[in-house]
């Protein structure tokens, strides 16, 4: 069937990862202490209070309940029971969700860049493509964490939330591009990171249901853990005495109804509260508590507990630029299975979707509309009409173009960040973060580097069943920098070159970190510098992200963390108790 240029790389775009059957169920845990936050006592008391149930969180919580009482807050809801998170072949249809109640809160950093943060127990780990590996062994020593108690905390998690892909026709393409281009040596499979090209594990298990932070959970103490689900920290309190460091005794929280909620430590000196509310609520929580800087605190009439200028600052998103490769023959439904790790800081990695079934919802995977993943959105453009009309422009194509996939880089770091600050004081609302997409030319050039190794292997040998060759790059080029999903204005030379390109079709892979980052806000066990009795354990720590994806180092890093505590509370042979 003869089709235009245009109508294909429309097609590619929508149709990834929307068409498989759904699986018939999913067993769902019984944690029998878990519970809305309307249910909770006005008072309550507690070894440990964790704010944020996500990616870190759920781990650090289910560990410290072996031997402590904790209280874990989340201000979202469950995953369990919402196919749009469970189910593969849903995909972005929770991205796409922009209700109040939806697990995915939509914000808009200054760079124009629509993006996503999670409102659900289990966190970004409920949301993204899925993709796990782990970190490098540089990054840990870098970290100043211990090796083995990585490796341990590592298969901790991957006991539970881990899988190998079942790797077909579009990812064994892509890998065997990879390697005929010289991105060798052929690692096989691997959780680990090592240069070169591997097939990484995934969060899906072979039924298409996705494992998530949630599910590490299942490690803890029924009887010690209390988990409260839609409880919305407001802020951390502290206890100032002359003369010494202000201390956090407890926090204000509210339930759903609006109702207000007090949870105190119990009186000892080693017992804290931990921030894991991520990249960009922990520093966020930290300035509506008093902690960040004097003069922005002072300007939303905030009292200053400890003034810290460094909260809200280094926030990093990983750029991610994508080509779009229509194919002439149908191709599986994957999300990211297979990367490629160069030696000039890119990552490759790829993934894909063929024909809808009749009558299957268009809602576009990562590349929709509605999630505007792909969009950087000037502000005068930023309208939910704008965002109507491209929809209603891909509603329209026809259904045999609707397969094809895409083939991504993303850089390493990056050098480039930002900074985030409040626009109000209701921790509801999303604060104010720029990202500096490509300020440092370093970030620049090796977005060119990557997207020149994205076009070497679209024109390898190994690519060749899945590539129209009536359709040369800079065709896909132009085709993808004028798609309907990305509301930028348009350069005519963006396939002539490759650096318009990466600014014009900038998108987030949301990697973003930052914000409370060791040696500036906390210190190397994650205490916060200024303050006793509070510690921040999530992404917002990280000076740059953990390898291909950080999913697993931030799920290891709970885990890591809680062990870490508890080994520094317990006599040494309760403590090694504690790490079998």
């Amino acid at each position: 069937m003869a089709l235009s240029c245009s109508t294909f790389i429309f097609a590619a775009l929508s149709s990834i990862l929307f068409s498989a059957p759904l699986s018939a169920s999913q067993k769902v845990p019984n944690y029998t202490f878990m519970r809305n936050a309307t249910v909770a006592p006005d008072i309550s008391y507690y070894d440990y209070i964790v704010i944020g149930g996500g990616t870190a969180g759920c781990p650090l919580a289910a560990t410290l309940s072996q031997n402590y009482s904790v209280l874990l807050l989340e201000r979202g809801g469950s995953p369990y029971g919402n196919p749009n998170i469970t189910n593969l072949a849903a995909f972005g249809a929770a991205l796409s969700d922009t209700s109040p109640t939806s697990p995915a809160q939509r914000f808009i950093s200054e760079d124009g860049v629509i993006n996503s943060r999670a409102r659900v127990l289990g966190g970004g780990s409920c949301l993204n493509a899925g993709f796990y590996t782990r970190a490098s062994p540089q990054y840990a020593r870098e970290a100043g964490w211990d090796g083995r108690a990585v490796n341990e905390s590592y298969e901790w998690v991957e006991k539970v939330v881990a899988f190998e892909p079942e790797v077909k026709q579009w990812q064994s393409a892509v890998r065997e591009g990879l390697l005929e281009i010289g991105v060798v040596p052929n690692n096989g499979f691997s959780y680990d990171h090592i240069g070169g090209t591997k097939v990484g594990g995934t969060i899906f298990d072979h039924q298409g249901f996705r494992h998530t932070a949630a599910d590490l959970l299942q490690y803890a103490n029924p009887s010690a853990i209390t988990l409260l689900l839609h409880a919305t920290v407001h802020r951390i309190l502290f206890r100032v005495k002359d003369g010494s460091k202000p201390m956090a005794h407890g926090v204000v929280f509210r339930d759903s109804l609006g109702r207000k909620h007090k949870a105190y430590l119990n009186r000892h000196p080693k017992s804290e509260i931990i921030l894991s509310a991520g990249a960009l609520g922990s520093p966020q929580l930290l300035m509506l508590s008093g902690v960040g800087p004097r003069q922005h605190l002072r300007a939303h009439n905030i009292s200053v507990t400890f003034d810290q200028p460094l909260v809200g600052q280094g926030m990093s998103d990983n750029p991610m630029n994508a080509i779009f490769v229509p194919s002439p023959q149908p191709v599986e439904i994957s999300l990211i299975e297979v990367v490629g790790i160069t030696s000039f800081g890119s990552y490759i990695e790829a993934a894909s979707g063929e024909n809808f079934a009749g009558g299957s919802p268009r809602d576009y995977g990562m590349f929709s509309p509605k999630i505007g993943q792909l969009s950087r959105v000037p502000p005068k453009e930023r309208t939910p009409e704008a965002i109507a009309k491209a929809t209603e422009a891909m509603q329209g194509l026809d259904q045999a173009a609707f397969r094809g996939g895409f083939i991504l880089e993303k850089i390493m770091g990056p050098i480039s960040s930002g900074h985030l600050e409040l626009r109000t004081r209701d921790p509801n609302e999303n604060p104010s973060v720029t990202f500096n997409y490509f300020q440092d030319p370093v970030d620049l050039e090796r977005c060119v580097q990557g997207l020149s190794t994205v076009e070497k292997i679209i024109e390898s040998k190994a690519f060749a069943p899945f590539r129209y060759p009536n359709m040369p790059l800079a065709m896909l080029l132009n085709m993808t920098a004028n798609s309907p999903v990305n509301l930028l204005p348009k350069h005519t030379n963006s396939s002539l070159s490759l650096q318009q390109f990466c600014r014009d079709t900038v998108m987030t892979i949301w990697h973003y970190h930052g914000g409370c980052q060791v040696g500036k806000v906390v210190d190397r066990d994650y205490k916060v510098l200024g303050v006793d009795a509070l510690r921040v354990i999530d992404g917002s720590t990280f000076n740059y992200s953990p390898g291909t994806n950080p999913q697993a180092t931030v799920m290891m890093l709970g885990r890591y963390m809680g062990v870490q505590i508890l080994t520094q509370r317990l006599p040494p042979t309760a403590a090694y108790q504690t790490q079998q």
